[in-house]
């Protein structure tokens, strides 16, 4: 046993040589390469974000291609030659997997720099920001299947049992696909969110009585952030079978309400100037829309409705947040006699 090892390590003694020589001149070329690339090139060019993107996975790619290349000059008798094609032959197949993922991961920045949002274009950059995320998502999962397929077929094993597996396809693909239908349904609801764009990255929905912003869009789901800093993860077949509020849209402008109760006795102008002197005084309110209205009433107090408009959500909550202790304070201190009261006749018997 001992003369045959020494017999097997003698005959791979120069072509592990030769294949460690070929790989460790091709990783110091591909990164002498790669720095005189970046020393002559833009940080912001196609080609530059692609390579930064999958530089660590090329360079595997290049040395493991290096290393099929020396085996393939190797004699065929070699002890575990085959084994050691076909390991090398797999890990090629991974690295190409994962630097394929890797480029495509990078078409997010890659579209960004080909679209520099400007000022005033927040739509259409949040507009082409989710539709990118849903398109890499897509492309990664498909590459990875690929990936993995062709991994597989590396092994004789799998590759006799082809044509077996391509006759067991159809009952197969019925189970798994009955297995995975809530997977499937919701890469399918994600295909249409991203082409009809009822939402997009960081637009304000409400949604199942929390007011958030969507703060990711994955393949399967979306994380909302809520108001309070907690997430909320909704599945996206959720967005196809059930209606929410977008207060985004197509602006982030909203109209804000405050009610108020007081009694009959309470004239409304006053209320009306305090109004106005709250808003102008105020940070909050975008100058474009304001009024109030006496919009119901009942057999005790009549309701007053403060309308005002700001510039987003935010705004919109704080500044009606503020109207609203403005307006009762101005009361109290101003007409407390006129808050909301019970009135009752005292008949003497």
């Amino acid at each position: 046993m001992l003369e045959s090892f020494e017999a097997g390590f003698t005959a791979w003694l120069w072509p592990g040589f030769s294949a460690i020589l070929a790989v460790a001149v091709t990783y110091i070329v591909y990164r002498l390469a790669l720095a005189v690339f970046r020393h002559f090139s833009e940080s912001r060019t196609v080609i530059r974000l692609f390579l930064d993107a999958a530089a660590r996975a090329l360079g595997v790619v290049f040395c493991l291609l290096a290393l099929a290349g020396s085996l393939q000059t190797a004699p065929p008798d070699l002890p575990l030659m085959a084994a050691v094609q076909q390991v090398t032959t797999l890990l090629l197949v991974l690295a190409i997997t994962w630097a394929a993922v890797r480029l495509t991961s990078a078409i997010g920045e890659v579209i960004v720099a080909l679209n520099p949002v400007l000022e005033g274009q927040w739509k259409r950059a949040r507009k082409v920001e989710t539709q990118t995320r849903f398109l890499v998502r897509a492309l990664n999962i498909l590459i990875v299947i690929i990936g993995l397929g062709a991994a597989l077929m590396t092994f004789e094993s799998v590759q006799h049992m082809g044509a077996s597996l391509l006759a067991s396809a159809g009952v197969g693909g019925l189970i798994l696909g009955f297995a995975a239908r809530p997977v499937l349904s919701n890469l399918l609801a994600g295909m249409q969110i991203a082409l009809t764009q009822p939402f997009r990255i960081d637009d304000v929905l409400h949604v199942q009585g929390e007011w958030c912003w969507v703060e990711e869009v994955t393949a399967t789901y979306v994380v909302l952030r809520v108001w309070d800093l907690r997430r909320l993860v909704v599945p996206l077949q959720w967005f196809i079978e059930n209606p929410f509020q977008n207060w985004s849209r197509n602006t982030s402008e909203l109209l804000g309400t405050v009610f108020v109760w007081v009694d009959y006795t309470m004239p409304v102008e006053p209320l009306r100037q305090e109004f106005a002197r709250l808003l102008n005084e105020s940070g909050l309110w975008d100058g474009e829309f304001s009024s109030v209205q006496v919009t119901d009433s009942s057999d005790q107090a009549i309701q007053v409705r403060f309308l005002m408009s700001a510039a987003d959500s935010s705004k919109n909550w704080d500044l009606r947040c503020a109207v609203r202790e403005g307006i009762v304070t101005f009361i109290q201190e101003h007409y407390p006699a006129q808050l909301p009261r019970l009135r009752a006749r005292v008949v003497e018997s």
